[in-house]
């Protein structure tokens, strides 16, 4: 393994495959944040219709034995 680094400058290999992952971080969330499914920020439409419909659930009534 020492004679890839021999050929490859350590510093620089390392520095490229950083800015590689984060650019494609950087892709994978963009993507995300474009579909309707996955989008966190904005928030999809249909999780907060779907809620709407709920009601609330009824009182029961407490035993008094303590």
């Amino acid at each position: 393994m020492y004679k890839v680094w021999m050929i490859f400058d350590p510093r620089r290999t390392l520095v490229a495959l950083f800015a590689f992952l984060f650019v494609l971080a950087l892709l994978i969330h963009f993507i995300l944040l474009s579909t309707e499914k996955y989008n966190w920020i904005e928030g999809s439409v249909e999780s907060s219709t779907s809620m709407s419909h709920l009601a609330p659930l009824p009182a029961t009534k407490r035993d008094n034995n303590s």
